[in-house]
């Protein structure tokens, strides 16, 4: 009976090459609506044929960032096909990540929180 563990780190292992190598490519993109772009994670799907890229920009409208990601993603993949060993190079799928907006407005309400109850003491 085979264990499911080497198959699940190959597939982080995956992940964190596309995420080293896709933040290489992007320096090559010429597209203006990219800017500081940074890839903060990958998940790829258990057959390797998809791959989700959340992403999160410095400057520059996300959804713009992101319809121009979305459309470098073939040339990307390409780039992809020459440095990644393996059978199957994932389609990638450029998805904005929220998450460091949600920390920055957490961090803000903690903050007031903590402000209101030391004026009230």
């Amino acid at each position: 009976m085979r264990h499911k563990k080497p198959a699940a780190n190959r597939s982080h292992r995956v992940a964190d090459q596309i995420q080293r190598d896709v933040s290489e490519l992007l320096r090559e993109l010429k597209d203006p609506r990219v800017g500081l772009v940074t890839i903060n994670a990958v998940e790829v799907s258990p057959d390797y044929a998809h791959a989700k890229v959340f992403f999160s920009v410095l400057m520059g409208e996300p959804q713009e960032t992101e319809q121009a990601l979305n459309e470098a993603a073939g040339f990307l993949r390409n780039g992809l096909f020459k440095r990644l060993a393996i059978h199957t190079v994932p389609t990638l799928h450029f998805q904005f990540d929220r998450t460091t907006e949600r920390a920055a407005d957490l961090s803000a309400l903690i903050a007031k929180a903590n402000a209101t109850r030391a004026k009230d003491e």
